[in-house]
């Protein structure tokens, strides 16, 4: 695989510093740019974070500190001159961030973008590399509508569905009909931890705005298919959630509860998940977990603490399956929302598409 030069967008925010940590010895991207806002342009990468660098265990790697950081605005066309790609990770609103990624795309910068703005745009890839890599296709179409030759925009899914979306998933040729997913969120999933944010220790809030619409919307649209250039959402299963935030740093647990049109055995359940392989493990990915999904036969597990960094926080963990009551069965999922569920998931949705190759 040759080398990318790669530049990230939100380079200064929690997930642009995770984006920093995962690419620092990465094998196939380089980093030659960053960009932020206009307060942190014209500084080093390392004054611009100065105390807000999140990952007390985990030091800044030496080869940004000195990095000048892009105005993310205004110096779309000199970045763009410096990458063959973006990773993009902006705290701005909805509309703020649309426009500026068709910006980047229409410079001929592709961008793999952390946030939502695009997730519903129906000719925009939302892509779980192990489950639906074949949206990538859409793209085509994309470039057509941006009048582009290399630039296009490809996202990432919400954090949340991906600690139960990908447990479901090998479970769909049973049919499923319903599914109601509670989950339990990470602070860092607002990008925070508990020194900047003291008011969630001890706390629960049950309320995170717009997510149980993406927990209920996404799924579909990462199940659907591509008709006349663009991504029509499934129709099935009808999904319910409810999400919360917990004070835990990092890890997002789900409690999932299904109901199937053609009711699997326990022992057929935990076999898909044992089986299940995607793209990225057949293409040996550099951030591919070598099984994606790991069943616990402990009673108490998975544990935040203990299960979120599996295989370097890309693994999705799941326990607890047993039949329910009201639905056919129900089980426990929990995925690393700031390693799978947002940077490392990014990462690894490039290097699909460097892998199939994209970015050439």
């Amino acid at each position: 695989m040759k080398e990318f030069r790669v530049g990230i967008i939100g380079a200064t925010g929690m997930v642009g510093q995770r984006f920093a940590l995962l690419l620092a010895d990465h094998p196939w991207f380089r980093v030659t740019a960053m960009a932020a806002s206009s307060r942190s342009a014209g500084k080093t990468y390392r004054e611009a974070v100065g105390s807000r660098w999140a990952f007390k265990d985990q030091p800044m790697p030496e080869q940004f500190a000195d990095i000048m950081i892009y105005d993310a605005e205004k110096d779309i066309e000199k970045l763009a001159a410096e990458v063959d790609f973006c990773f993009y990770a902006v705290d701005m609103p909805k509309d703020a961030l649309r426009a500026l990624e068709e910006a980047y795309a229409k410079a001929e910068c592709p961008i793999v973008s952390n946030n939502s703005a695009h997730r519903f745009t129906p000719d925009v890839p939302m892509v779980i590399p192990e489950l639906n890599d074949g949206h990538l296709d859409i793209i085509a179409s994309q470039k057509a509508r941006l009048g582009t030759t290399r630039g296009f925009i490809a996202v990432k899914s919400n954090c949340s569905i991906q600690s139960y979306v990908p447990a479901l998933h090998p479970l769909r040729k049973f049919g499923i009909k319903e599914v109601l997913a509670c989950t339990y969120q990470a602070i860092s999933g607002a990008g925070k931890t508990f020194e900047r944010w003291p008011e969630m220790v001890d706390n629960l809030i049950p309320y995170i705005g717009g997510e149980e619409e993406k927990s209920e919307q996404e799924p579909l649209k990462v199940w659907g298919t591509i008709e006349n250039g663009q991504i029509v959402k499934a129709s099935a299963p009808l999904i319910t959630t409810q999400c919360l935030r917990v004070p835990v740093a990092d890890g997002h647990t789900a409690a999932v509860f299904v109901r199937f049109e053609n009711k699997p055995t326990i022992e057929q359940i935990k076999a898909e998940w044992a089986a299940f392989r995607g793209v990225p493990q057949e293409l040996d990915l550099p951030h591919a977990p070598k099984q994606f999904i790991h069943y616990f036969e402990e009673p108490d597990r998975p544990q935040a603490r203990l299960d979120r960094n599996l295989e370097g926080g890309m693994a999705v963990s799941v326990g607890r399956l047993r039949e329910d009551t009201m639905f056919d069965y129900k089980f426990v999922c929990l995925s690393h929302n700031t390693l799978r569920g947002a940077a490392g998931g990014a990462v690894e949705l490039a290097e699909l598409l460097a892998a199939k190759g994209y970015f050439d």
